[in-house]
């Protein structure tokens, strides 16, 4: 078989997955998000932290409770790592330098799981199980609260109140990301992904010397690292190491758990806002850009441009053999256009424009079908954007879903696209026009600069992946992209659920015969077409000296 058509296949396999799921998985997070019961273990969480989950919040009351908590998180995992010398299980490790401390606290609290450092080299079993892990499933839960928060804006009317924060982070924990967690880790284990708590032991020669590795709870923080779109590896090497990911089955599962909460809950947002049609017309512009991206990326990875790569059948350089440029390409879209960045293959080693295509990805905001809740937010931002140049055109006020978008609204929708390429813009020009950032960089030129790009890339938009070949365990990167990762997951929730007050505080608007139809394929495509004009007029310039660059010289 060619590696062309199993590569096809691998993905024909994973929409077929991924379209089964789809229903019952949307249906349930609906039913989850909208009931009024609460379950034993429920009932304890809330006694235990002082939360009533049957008080009604308004946004800022919201906004608090979600930097609250993550204020605390940031401060506990910090302590932890800077303590891990006295923790028992720390397998022989010294604690944690202060900045990279902060960097690593910053990046698992806001979903993004950077790592400047060497797994399996820096972290015991207490700080990756009781801290990482931890904040690989309540990250998750705070960005599925601020979505659901968001629908609840369109759903309801005559009203500020958006829901209970601790009773959405609780209920995404519990009822959701738990129970998938621990049948996926199931599977993985089943894969060969190893799952305990061994000591560091030499397993056998390499290049004249013994080799060391550590055990660890791999399965059960891989299947959440994934299915929370979090990305952290237990190891350097992520998702391409064997301990993490050892087979195609393994590799084709993981893709899937990446992409299956974020297409699922456009499912949960069509039931709960009253028209799954809704539902259906988000999700078709997340597979449209989704499919898009795949096969750009396939194509130009399966390219061949010279004998080397006529062997091996394409760009074969920093992939791995078991995967194949099939099932790399597909993991590598996966985990870009979603705030995921885990990673089964060396990005930096891509063709010019295979690494442009997953830069670009995270610029578009990562909506599509993007991070766990953050996907769905940010995509119904854009809607808001389409509807409103929609209304421009024909000269009349914009709605959507029953609601005017007036100046208020969107002016925190216009806050909201503008922050992440702010921030993404103003750090590399900083960390380029400096001297000492530019002596992490491993290679100069357009290929250098994309190193800085990528970096700040995924920083602020909380993907979390890295190039490679750049030398980010310095003061200069672990303080500026922690700073990025933590602006540039809370300031666009700020926008996202003062818009949702907004929303909620309106009375609906009938539908006329001059309403425009957001369920209808004409807009999806006006949504495809906002996204895609937004991002390229914002980031075009950057992508122009970095990765098009790279790619048109080669």
């Amino acid at each position: 078989m060619s590696p062309v058509i199993a590569g096809v296949l691998q993905l024909l396999a994973l929409i077929a997955a991924l379209a089964l799921a789809y229903r019952p998985l949307g249906d349930h997070m609906a039913r989850v998000y909208s009931s009024d019961r609460h379950h034993a273990p429920e009932k304890w969480i809330y006694r235990a932290i002082g939360a009533d989950p049957d008080a009604e919040m308004r946004w800022p009351a919201y906004l608090r409770g979600v930097l609250a908590f993550s204020a605390v998180s940031v401060l506990f995992l910090y302590l932890m790592q800077r303590v891990q010398g006295s923790l028992p299980g720390s397998l022989g490790f010294s604690s944690i330098d202060p900045d990279q401390a902060f960097n690593t606290a910053a990046s698992f609290v806001a979903n993004t799981n950077w790592q400047s450092y060497y797994g399996e080299q820096a972290m015991g079993h207490v700080v990756q199980t009781g801290g990482l892990a931890v904040q690989n499933f309540v990250s998750a839960a705070v960005g599925m609260a601020v979505a659901v928060a968001l629908v609840r804006g369109f759903a309801r009317s005559r009203t500020g109140e958006l829901g209970n924060f601790w009773a959405d982070l609780v209920r995404g924990t519990v009822r959701i990301l738990l129970p998938l967690s621990v049948i996926g880790a199931v599977v993985l284990v089943a894969c060969g992904v190893i799952q305990n708590f061994a000591g560091i032991h030499e397993v056998g020669q390499f290049m004249g010397g013994t080799q060391q590795w550590n055990g660890g709870a791999v399965a059960s923080q891989e299947v959440i690292k994934e299915l929370g779109t979090n990305g952290g590896g237990y190891f350097n090497a992520n998702s391409a190491h064997p301990f993490e990911n050892p087979t195609p089955f393994s590799n084709l599962f993981e893709i899937f758990l990446i992409l299956v909460i974020p297409f699922a809950m456009t499912r949960t947002f069509g039931k709960m806002v009253g028209s799954v049609k809704q539902g259906y017309a988000i999700l078709a512009t997340m597979g449209v850009i989704w499919l898009g991206f795949t096969a750009l990326m396939m194509w130009t990875e399966f390219a061949h441009h010279g004998p080397a790569l006529d062997v091996a059948g394409g760009a074969m350089e920093g992939k791995e053999t078991r995967f194949g440029i099939g099932g790399s390409s597909i993991f590598a879209v996966a985990t870009t256009l979603t705030s995921t960045g885990a990673v089964n293959s060396f990005h930096s080693s891509y063709t010019g424009f295979g690494g442009g295509i997953t830069m670009l990805g995270m610029q578009l905001g990562e909506i599509a079908p993007g991070g766990v809740g953050s996907g769905l937010y940010g995509m119904l931002i854009m809607a808001i954007i389409a509807v409103f140049i929609a209304g421009l055109m024909v000269g009349r006020t914009p709605e959507y879903l029953g609601k005017k978008i007036g100046t208020r609204e969107i002016k925190l929708a216009a806050c909201y696209i503008l922050i992440t390429p702010a921030l993404v813009l103003c750090f590399t020009a900083a960390a380029m026009a400096l001297p000492t950032p530019g002596h992490s960089m491993t290679n100069s030129g357009a290929h250098g600069f994309s190193e800085i790009l990528y970096a700040y890339t995924s920083g602020a938009n909380n993907n979390g992946s890295a190039f490679a070949g750049l030398n980010a365990d310095t003061q200069w990167f672990n303080s500026t992209i922690g700073i990025a990762m933590l602006l540039g997951r809370f300031l666009p929730m700020v926008f996202v659920l003062a818009l949702a007050g907004s929303l909620a505080e309106q009375k609906p608007v009938p539908d006329t015969v001059g309403t425009l139809r957001t369920d209808k394929p004409l807009y999806s495509g006006l949504l495809v077409g906002t996204i895609l004009i937004i991002t390229g007029l914002t980031y075009f310039p950057a992508l122009a000296l970095g990765p098009l660059a790279e790619g048109l010289a080669s």
